[in-house]
Formats: C-alpha cells, sequence, structure tokens
C-alpha cells in the first residue's frame, strides 16, 4: 500500500497531484506482467493483506499463474470474498483464506503455525499488509499499533517461515515499502510507543525505512540459502488506506485519484519483485515503482542501522535467534 507524501500538511494536494502527473507520464515504461511466462504450477505463495488494493491484485495475478495462492487477511468476510473472485476469474480452485493480523504477535505466531502444519512448500512471501492514519495506541502487546501492523508483525511471520521457505528454495520474500521511506527515522523506541513521531505521516514513513532496512539485513543472512528477499515501491496509488484519516483528507485524496496509479497499476513492482526472471538471484535491493533496481536512502543503507533494529525486533517479538550470515 502507498501513501501520498504530505498528506498531513496542506500543500500535499498539490504535491501529489505533481507526483501523479510524473508517475502517469512514466507508466509506459513499466514491465509488464502481462508479458512475463513465469507460470508457478506446484508452488506455494502467501500475499498478506490480500482482500483489497495492491493485495489482491497480486494475489489474483499469481493465481493466474497457477500458484497454490494463500491470502492472508484480517477479515474472514472479506477475505473470502477475494477469495471466491479470484477463483472465478482465473479459474484456479487453489485460492485459499488464512486469517492474518499482523498488528497481533499472537495472530502471527497462530498463522505461522497453521502454514508450517499445512504446508509442504513456500515459494514466495508478499509482506503487503499495512496500514496508516490510526491515532497512536498501544496493542496489549505492549508495542504500538501501527508500528507493530506495518513492521514487527511481518518481521516476526518471515522469521517463523524461514525455514519452510528455505526448503522451497530458490524463493522469493518480497517486501512493499515507500518512496516515503527516504522521510523516515529508524528509532526502535517508536515500536512500544516510548517515543512518537510527530505525526501519521512521519510514522507511516518511518515504518516503511523500517521494512527497507530489515530486507536488507535479511537478504545479508540468508546469503546461500536459495532465498532472495527484496523491498519496492508501489509509486503514488489510490487504494483504501487513507480510510483512518478525516473525511476532509480523504476529499482531497478522492480529488487527486485521477493522477494515481490504480492498484491493478501499482501492484506491478510488487509482482515483478515475485516473479520476473530478470529478478531472479537478486537480493537485498530496493525496486522503484517503474520496476527499477534503486538506491534507497542512506539511513536505509546503513547495515550497523539494519543490524540494530532487528536485534531490538527479535528481542520484542521473543525471536532468540535467525538465520545467520
Amino acid at each position: 500500500m502507498e501513501l501520498p507524501s504530505a498528506c498531513s500538511h496542506p500543500g500535499w494536494f498539490l504535491l501529489a497531484l505533481l507526483l501523479g502527473l510524473l508517475l502517469w507520464a512514466g507508466r509506459r515504461r513499466s514491465w509488464d506482467p502481462r508479458k512475463c511466462p513465469t507460470d508457478l504450477s506446484g508452488k506455494t505463495v502467501i500475499v498478506t493483506g490480500a482482500n483489497s488494493g495492491i493485495g489482491k491484485c497480486v494475489a489474483l495475478d499469481l493465481a493466474r499463474r497457477n500458484a497454490r495462492t494463500i491470502l492472508a487477511c484480517r477479515s474472514r468476510e472479506r477475505g473470502q470474498a477475494a477469495v471466491e473472485e479470484i477463483r472465478a476469474a482465473t479459474g484456479n480452485p487453489a485460492v485459499l483464506l488464512r486469517l492474518l493480523d499482523t498488528g497481533s504477535l499472537a495472530s502471527v505466531r497462530a498463522f505461522a503455525q497453521a502454514v508450517l502444519r499445512e504446508e509442504t512448500r513456500l515459494d514466495v512471501l508478499v509482506n503487503n499488509a499495512g496500514l496508516t492514519g490510526l491515532p497512536f495506541a498501544i496493542t496489549p502487546e505492549g508495542l504500538e499499533q501501527t508500528f507493530v501492523t506495518n513492521y514487527l508483525g511481518p518481521f516476526l511471520l518471515t522469521n517463523l517461515l524461514l525455514d519452510l521457505l528455505k526448503a522451497s528454495a530458490p524463493a522469493r520474500i518480497v517486501n512493499v515499502s515507500s518512496f516515503r521511506h527516504s522521510a523516515g527515522t529508524a528509532d526502535g523506541r517508536y515500536l512500544t510507543g516510548q517515543e512518537r513521531p510527530r505525526s501519521f505521516d512521519a510514522a507511516y514513513n518511518s515504518t516503511k525505512l523500517m521494512n527497507v532496512l530489515f530486507t536488507a539485513e535479511l537478504a545479508r543472512r540468508l546469503q546461500g540459502t536459495g532465498v532472495t528477499a527484496n523491498a519496492l515501491s508501489p509509486g503514488v496509488v489510490s487504494t483504501g488506506i487513507m480510510r483512518h484519516f478525516s473525511w476532509a483528507v480523504r476529499a482531497l485524496f478522492i480529488l487527486a485519484r485521477p493522477f494515481m496509479k490504480s492498484a491493478e497499476q501499482g501492484a506491478v513492482s510488487t509482482i515483478y519483485c515475485a516473479v520476473s526472471e530478470e529478478l531472479s538471484g537478486v537480493t537485498g535491493r530496493y525496486v522503484n515503482s517503474e520496476c527499477g533496481l534503486a538506491l534507497p536512502s542512506a539511513a536505509a543503507r546503513d547495515s550497523g542501522l539494519a543490524r540494530k533494529l532487528w536485534e531490538e525486533s527479535e528481542r520484542l517479538t521473543g525471536l532468540t535467534g535467525g538465520p545467520q550470515h
């Protein structure tokens, strides 16, 4: 999911229009999933947050490629509706719903246990679920709700499924980040609410920086295993991610929609990371919204910061160790 770059400031609407125009002008140069021949018969994929928006479009594409496609969703009703829609559109009966709330570490653990019990392989894990606009709040597990949903939950999920991914190698981990990661701060105190970002926008940006740092450190630790990990930006996309904002902000967002990517267009860079032949064996990279390899921000390239964030995330999730380099 993606968020316009300055939605919490008065000038965000004009900026969103300008960004949208730039993205619209560049769409023709983007990689085209329809021209990618990758077939996923016999393979299993998981897409989190797959009941709507980018996640549903990604799941639809992977199901069309004959993958056993698991939609990991918070809502049973909306998730099952997406399952039925994708089955009907693709003719693939192996499209399944599994309940997952990345904002709850208990839910993440239960989901991972079910996957490890029921699935014999996992070839692609797409960490797409995310949100913004929620008020600052601490969950019953002592974690800040935006940071656990967007970053810490996916961190735990990925680590719990690593052995299955390695046993299925070559396999891919795809982490949906944002170009807005460049405005984020990777302060581990944000995870528990000891420190508070100054705004919804700052919180979102910081979770997306954490996604990129996590990806880089994960890729380093997975060298030689046959499992790759890459992060990406979808661009400025019209999805339901703004649903938690005020009516005024949502109204401005609606006015800007003609200049933004649709969810289907915004899903392209995620699909590229999941199935493209060009990215086979490529790991630890950041892919921009036009499916090009790009340098993330200087903070996102700080290996010491990535290790520090990893260690704090291990501590908070109760992981005693991880894959070693």
